[in-house]
């Protein structure tokens, strides 16, 4: 009797640990931009994928994700204060980033004066240009 108990017992612990194993990594952000460049959307996810525009995830380089995931953190006050500047006369392009701790909207001229968002116009733009591209 005792064997069939540790065999079930086995079965059940291979389960759960592959079941463990299938852990999901939490989503840094969804950034959209907006304006005369067209509409462009990343979602940033902390295991290291990008989704461009609703297309199927890739995986970006480790220095991609350590900028995103440094960008993230320097975003969290403004995001938990849910920071919105409102568009002003020759604003080109209009930004929003969701967060877990709030959302951030703004014009690209506010880069001007908060260097943090200068940072996230910077990552959409090399996003775009790298991990959005089509492959050559």
């Amino acid at each position: 009797m005792r064997r069939p108990a540790r065999a079930l017992a086995t079965v059940a612990a291979a389960i759960a640990l592959a079941g463990c194993l299938d852990v999901q990594s939490p989503d840094l952000f969804l950034l959209t931009r907006t304006g005369e460049g067209g509409k462009l959307t990343l979602l940033v996810n902390y295991g290291g994928t990008i989704s461009c525009d609703g297309r199927r995830a890739k995986t970006i380089s480790d220095a991609m994700l350590i900028q995103a995931r440094d960008l993230a953190d320097d975003l969290v006050s403004d995001a938990s204060r849910n920071l919105r500047i409102a568009r002003v006369p020759g604003t080109v392009e209009y930004y929003t980033i969701r967060m877990q701790q709030g959302t951030i909207s703004f014009p690209d001229r506010a880069a001007a004066t908060h260097p943090t968002l200068a940072a996230a116009e910077l990552f959409a733009l090399h996003a775009e240009q790298v991990a959005c591209a089509p492959p050559s």
